[in-house]
């Protein structure tokens, strides 16, 4: 049972199998309906789950952050958002790494087995390989990725006031490590409201004192709804919170899926640039709770705002 959306990191630190998302799902159901919301879960394809607090269709706002456990990866996976070349870098290295493995087992296949088993051989290592990314044993640690999204919804969920709670839709959704299928199946069962929707997406937010909103394409276009984003950015003694909607900035998470999301993320700083590390690995172990707490207060300052309306 949840005392406090932080009991999230010791109670239920790993959700990845049936049993422990189910566990952990009726444990915030108990808990948001402590709290006089109405809750329920709505399934999707792939045997989604997606937990939904609050009236979807007729909120304002989406508060969302995905709850299902990542796979371990052999090598971790660093992310470098704002960074375009270290993105097309990380993508060819990765597939290319897939294809190059693919085609040596292949070749040995071959060799053991005959010619006619080279292709056969080679497109199941890639299929294989990617269904363990996406599926494989869980990562025993995952406080960043994504217990701090997790954690920082609850947060403004238990600390929003009631005045204003008719305005936001909370949103845990499943599935997002295997590829946006809870946030996929959300949008398809409510896109007339989502269409009009603010998504603001918590993922990593946990380790890193720059806090950045990534804007979608199309929100980035509504330049009265994104500069609003604006209103509570600011900086928090060695911290900041800013909105990146100039320049090159691409956040991989389920505001993706929705023409006006913001993926919101912390990240560290070196001198190649802002960045997200040890997600993936067991080194994931890091959760600052005055991340949650700006952040909670930040958008509750939002959606609060009658400017923002």
């Amino acid at each position: 049972m949840l005392q406090r959306p932080m009991d999230v990191l010791h109670q239920f630190p790993v959700r990845k199998t049936k049993k422990q998302k189910q566990a952990f799902r009726k444990a915030v159901r108990t808990y948001a309906a402590s709290l006089g919301y109405p809750v329920r879960v709505e399934e999707g394809s792939f045997g989604a789950r997606n937990v939904v607090i609050g009236d979807p269709e007729n909120a304002k706002y989406l508060v969302t952050a995905h709850y299902d456990t990542c796979a371990r990866l052999l090598v971790p996976n660093s992310l470098m958002p704002c960074n375009m070349l270290f993105v097309i870098f990380q993508q060819a290295f990765l597939w290319g790494g897939i294809i190059l493995v693919s085609a040596l087992t292949g070749a040995l296949a071959g060799l053991q087995f005959g010619e006619y088993a080279v292709v056969p051989v080679c497109w199941l290592m890639v299929f294989g390989i990617i269904a363990l990314m996406m599926t494989g044993p869980a990562n025993p640690s995952n406080a960043n990725d994504n217990t701090s999204g997790v954690v920082t919804l609850l947060e403004i969920l238990r600390t929003l006031p009631e005045n204003q709670r008719h305005k936001v839709c909370f949103v845990l959704f499943d599935l997002e490590e295997a590829g946006l299928i809870g946030s996929s199946a959300h949008r398809k069962r409510h896109r007339a409201a989502s269409d009009r929707q603010l998504v603001l997406n918590l993922d990593c937010v946990g380790d890193g004192d720059h806090l950045l909103m990534f804007p979608t394409k199309a929100l980035k276009e509504d330049r009265k709804a994104c500069t609003s984003l604006y209103r509570v950015c600011g900086y928090f003694g060695k911290k900041s919170l800013l909105v990146r909607d100039k320049g090159f900035g691409i956040y991989p998470s389920d505001q993706a899926v929705f023409p006006r999301g913001v993926g919101i993320c912390a990240l560290k700083k070196k001198k190649s640039g802002l960045y997200v590390g040890k997600i993936h690995t067991p080194k994931d172990t890091f959760l600052d709770e005055t991340n949650v707490n700006i952040l909670r207060a930040a958008l509750i300052s939002y959606i609060s705002c009658d400017a923002a309306q």
